[in-house]
């Protein structure tokens, strides 16, 4: 399975070979995924290598083939994967970017999941976006219903949220993903939660108890561990279950 950029970056690559003969450099890579660096485009390369997408051919400047395309690939299906593109408005679950007030708990009408998603799935209302990066502000309106795995859900309410950033990567957790968050006031260390703090900006990251304070770590190097005050931070819901579209 590829991650997003790992996806997008191999569609570049094949799109420019295919168009011009030649593969793009690093630098025409590092743009259009915009990405801060060209050792971003390294790292996704060299994973990409390793699941046999790609070959790099040796002695040769810019020499990059495309081994395998992903399984059911199709060009109405293939993803933003230049600035321009990523622009063009994606019919995502309704995405809105209207902000409102920042309790994921308090708009958005009831969170009780309803049984209208079919046998076996139930709707979970999406009510915004939220941060695994920097943190953002939550959106509260009821935009749309998810239909989940009745499995999925269990007791107390539950509500969806858009994943927007990188900084849980490592947890498995993607920019673009639908997550599935249980209410709660309350979790465990080590648990990943949305965190609203200073009543302002919610996040999405793994709690830690240090003492009196409260880490929000997150996962992926790149994003420093942010400590708070007890009474900065509280606790708007866990995750119990991701979504991912392809």
């Amino acid at each position: 399975m590829l991650t997003r950029k790992q996806y997008e970056l191999l569609m570049f690559i094949h799109e420019r070979i295919r168009e011009t003969g030649v593969p793009p450099s690093f630098d025409e890579m590092k743009d259009a995924l915009d990405l801060k660096s060209k050792s971003g485009i390294h790292r996704l390369i060299t994973a990409l290598e390793e699941r046999g997408f790609l070959r790099r051919m040796e002695k040769r400047a810019r020499a990059l083939e495309i081994m395998k395309l992903p399984e059911n690939v199709a060009d109405t299906l293939r993803p933003a994967t230049t600035r321009s593109q990523a622009q063009r408005p994606l019919p995502r679950h309704g995405r809105s970017d209207v902000r409102v007030p920042n309790d994921t708990r308090m708009a958005g009408g009831p969170r009780r999941a309803s049984s209208e998603g079919g046998e076996g799935a139930v709707n979970v209302p999406l009510v915004g976006r939220i941060a695994a990066g920097t943190p953002i502000e939550a959106l509260q309106n009821r935009i749309a219903d998810v239909s989940v795995p009745g499995s999925m859900i269990g007791r107390g309410d539950h509500y969806a949220l858009e994943v927007t950033g990188d900084s849980m990567i490592n947890a498995g957790i993607l920019d673009g993903d639908t997550v599935i968050i249980q209410e709660a006031d309350t979790a465990n260390t080590g648990e990943i939660v949305v965190a609203l703090v200073d009543a302002q900006e919610a996040t999405l990251k793994r709690l830690r108890r240090r003492g009196d304070s409260i880490a929000l770590e997150a996962a992926n190097p790149a994003y420093e561990t942010r400590i708070y005050g007890p009474d900065r931070v509280r606790v708007q819901g866990k995750l119990v279950g991701l979504i991912r579209r392809y």
